[in-house]
């Protein structure tokens, strides 16, 4: 849903207020505030128009949310794994699942791998266009490089692994976990693929990596951020404190 803001006190937060009651995340709305106040200090510091008042500053704003703790559930990467049979899709969507989780790149990432990029005998995989701005160097698994192997063999493309749209992406995601959920995987339907990246920055930690370590690969600049997506099982964290005692 689109917000539009009205400069001047009153039309700003009517439009804060509104995003309770639009299909935004709270999240979502966050961004979009954070971006308009952005453009209006852009313009005082950089364009000259310094008496140009900020209407966004002060004003309420929704509460950060908490980060979300979803990682797979037993049962669902299978499922998901099983649910990969489209002909036009199948291949491809099992090798970006699983990649994902090897990796923590996110979708655009993802969808953003040249074979250029892909060092494959030096196991690196070079990301240029990230969130951030910042591109980045990151080290591939055993896993993680069997799968790019696969998908070469496999592409008739000869520049991109994933010669997708995000739309077409989306859309072949939601197919899967449909046809998951109805072979039996109730939970599969409330997955985003983004939980995937969650998913791998946690195993990287269960890993024994550490913050810095895993920062390189997720591109994480703030290690608060980073420290939100980390989402250890304490059954986990128990049984290697026990394999390691004192």
């Amino acid at each position: 849903a689109g917000v539009a803001f009205a400069v001047g006190g009153d039309g700003v937060g009517f439009a804060t207020e509104s995003y309770a009651a639009s299909a935004l995340y709270p999240s979502g709305a966050l961004l979009r505030i954070r971006r308009v106040s952005s453009v209006f200090e852009l313009a005082r510091k950089e364009w000259g128009y310094t008496a140009l008042p900020n209407p966004l500053i002060g004003i309420k704003k929704p509460k950060d949310p908490e980060g979300r703790d979803r990682r797979l559930r037993v049962g669902e990467l299978e499922a998901l794994m099983k649910a990969c049979r489209d002909k036009t899709s199948g291949l491809w969507l099992r090798q970006a699942i699983q990649l994902a989780i090897e990796t923590a790149l996110r979708r655009g990432e993802l969808l953003g791998i040249r074979w250029s990029d892909v060092d494959f005998n030096g196991c690196l995989l070079h990301v240029p266009f990230t969130k951030t701005g910042k591109s980045r160097t990151i080290p591939l698994t055993e896993r993680a490089v069997d799968i790019l192997q696969e998908l070469k063999a496999s592409s008739t493309n000869a520049d991109i692994a994933f010669p997708i749209s995000p739309n077409g992406f989306r859309l072949a995601w939601e197919r899967c976990k449909r046809r998951a959920q109805k072979a039996g995987c109730p939970s599969i339907s409330e997955l985003r693929f983004h939980d995937l990246r969650h998913e791998a920055v946690s195993r990287f930690f269960e890993m024994g990596l550490n913050t810095v370590e895993v920062a390189l690969i997720s591109g994480h600049r703030d290690l608060r951020m980073l420290f939100r997506y980390t989402h250890l099982r304490a059954e986990d964290v128990g049984v290697k404190m026990r394999s390691n005692p004192r």
